[in-house]
């Protein structure tokens, strides 16, 4: 049987929602995620053939506490762990819980809010939801902070050999592990920067999205800390689907971002970089404007993994 991955490669759509679940202990826990993971594949399905232009799916993933609670296979996939948290001089990638992680995206937002409803009409009975946050495109794929998002993300069959496990993991074969954040940024000090010292934070241009030669490009830039390579001088990438997302009434404003990657070693070695910095002090000065508030590891499991879940 061929492996058929849930759909963490495709490109970043107008509308998102993200949501993370906290399961109770509760008896019919697992006859319910039977059903949501059931309901996961028919969700998609459905939107495939009704809407087959809107770039609409749902990926569903687990995390560790939320596998061994119910009792899915033996040994787990190899990297998926309850995330530690990786402490700075000033700043933390701060580590928090969640069980189950939603990611809903279309082209129109009445697809992914039907799809949340039929989610959360599940759930709710056996789960707490403790977090929802409905993100949008900005301008040309811009974060709030102004500038280009996700410029460094791998096209083409790269996507599938940075986001997707390969061979190392035959079990877990064509899944992939999620990384979570939910970021606030302090806006009245971003736009305190002038255009060129905001620049010299990201490593961009902020108008036309050019890279700054390394001869210019601060060592402490965001570009500088969160590109990275292997041992080898190899290109190590992860999936990027980050969406901004804010409140104009209350100055609430921020970015939720996600990675995608076939092994969560790529994602750590980032953060270690930008919050412990490169050399240890040179930490990522966006932190300086932007503060992580959650930190969640998960595993996305093949959608054959998924039929077999469902019973």
């Amino acid at each position: 049987m061929s492996i058929e991955s849930q759909n963490v490669t495709d490109y970043p759509n107008s509308n998102t929602i993200f949501m993370v679940w906290k399961l109770n202990d509760d008896p019919k826990l697992k006859d319910v995620f039977q059903q949501l993971c059931a309901l996961v594949l028919n969700l998609n399905n459905s939107v495939f053939n009704r809407f087959p232009d809107s770039r609409a799916s749902c990926v569903m993933g687990i995390g560790y506490k939320a596998w061994k609670k119910l009792q899915l296979p033996t040994p787990m996939p190899k990297e998926l762990a309850t995330f530690e948290e990786i402490k700075g001089i000033k700043h933390t990638a701060v580590s928090t819980p969640g069980d189950l992680h939603f990611h809903l995206r279309a082209d129109n937002k009445s697809i992914i809010f039907d799809m949340a409803i039929e989610i959360s009409k599940l759930l709710n009975p056996v789960a707490e939801s403790i977090l929802e946050i409905h993100g949008f495109k900005y301008w040309d794929a811009r974060s709030i902070l102004g500038f280009v998002d996700g410029t460094e993300n791998p096209h083409g069959e790269d996507r599938d050999h940075f986001a997707k496990i390969g061979d190392e993991d035959q079990d877990y074969k064509g899944g992939s592990y999620l990384f979570v954040q939910k970021y606030l940024h302090n806006m009245d000090a971003w736009k305190g920067l002038s255009t060129e010292e905001q620049e010299k934070v990201i490593g961009r241009s902020k108008e036309n999205d050019i890279e700054m030669s390394d001869d210019v490009k601060p060592s402490n830039s965001h570009i500088a800390l969160a590109n990275i390579e292997g041992e080898n001088g190899e290109e190590l990438k992860i999936v990027r689907d980050n969406m901004p997302f804010g409140n104009p009434s209350t100055n609430e404003f921020g970015t939720y971002f996600i990675a995608y990657s076939s092994t969560f070693a790529t994602t750590k070695k980032m953060l270690t970089n930008m919050f412990i910095g490169d050399p240890v002090g040179n930490y990522d000065r966006i932190l300086d404007f932007s503060t992580a508030v959650t930190g969640t590891l998960f595993f996305v499991p093949t959608r054959n993994m998924l039929d077999d879940f469902s019973g």
